[in-house]
């Protein structure tokens, strides 16, 4: 009777034993998949979250839906994404796979300002960048960082008590040239962000940007918080900063602000 005990005992330790090891390898097979089907999409390089000594940047190559959470098969998207809305956006986040597809999460330029959806990777090209920038509202200055160096620090106007620069991580969309005698100066850097304070101003929805001085703007001394929540240089800075990284380069590029 004892011997049967003992052999009933020992059986029932080897069906614990065959559960606890089934349950560790699944997750690890399940990794593995998941690794494969977005390294099919997006090589072998390791795509994540801004860093300190780098980014991604996505390109949105067609226009394809945008979903607030990881999508299950059925679920609509939130909205949809197109080249002319964004050419590139900042990647905040590792790959994920949902519905046998590779799905990055992206930074939008909607509000609110935290806006992110998860779009389709096979809709995007995904490139590396050294490049931040980095504003300070209480020193009223920008860094431009490259590789987690500081390569130049900026005196800047930012926004007044009234209307200020909101902050966060945003990102470039696009990098437009102005006219330098005009209010904007020689440079308009759009951001994904928007003013917590206006929803629209001067015909548009209240984005925030960084760009030059001229005109009207000259009035406003570098390193005074004076602006409706853009973020202001000189022409002769904005001009150096986009050719130091690039004007085709800048859209995506991740901007924070302190």
């Amino acid at each position: 009777m004892r011997a049967l005990a003992t052999w009933s005992m020992r059986r029932a330790l080897l069906v614990v034993l065959s559960v606890l090891a089934a349950a560790a390898v699944l997750p690890v097979a399940s990794a593995r998949a998941d690794g494969s089907v977005c390294s099919s999409r997006l090589g072998a390089a390791s795509v994540g979250a801004p860093g300190r000594l780098d980014a991604w940047r996505a390109e949105v190559r067609a226009r394809t839906a945008v979903f607030e959470r990881l999508p299950r098969k059925g679920k609509r998207p939130s909205r949809w994404l197109a080249p002319k809305d964004a050419s590139w956006l900042l990647v905040l986040t590792r790959p994920r796979v949902a519905i046998a597809r590779c799905w990055l999460r992206l930074r939008l330029r909607w509000r609110p300002n935290h806006a992110a959806g998860w779009v389709n990777a096979a809709k995007l090209f995904v490139e590396r960048t050294p490049w931040r920038i980095d504003v300070s509202r209480r020193r009223r200055a920008l860094t431009l960082v490259r590789a987690g160096e500081r390569v130049r620090a900026i005196r800047a106007v930012v926004g007044k008590p009234s209307t200020p620069t909101p902050g966060g991580l945003f990102a470039v969309v696009r990098a437009v040239r102005w006219r330098p005698d005009d209010f904007l100066g020689s440079w308009v850097l759009a951001l994904t962000g928007h003013s917590d304070v206006l929803r629209r101003y001067d015909g548009g929805n209240g984005t925030i940007g960084i760009h030059g001085r001229g005109g009207g703007s000259l009035l406003d001394p570098l390193g005074s918080a004076r602006s409706h929540g853009c973020i202001r240089l000189s022409n002769h800075a904005i001009d150096w900063l986009v050719h130091r990284i690039g004007g085709s380069r800048l859209p995506g590029t991740p901007v924070t602000i302190r």
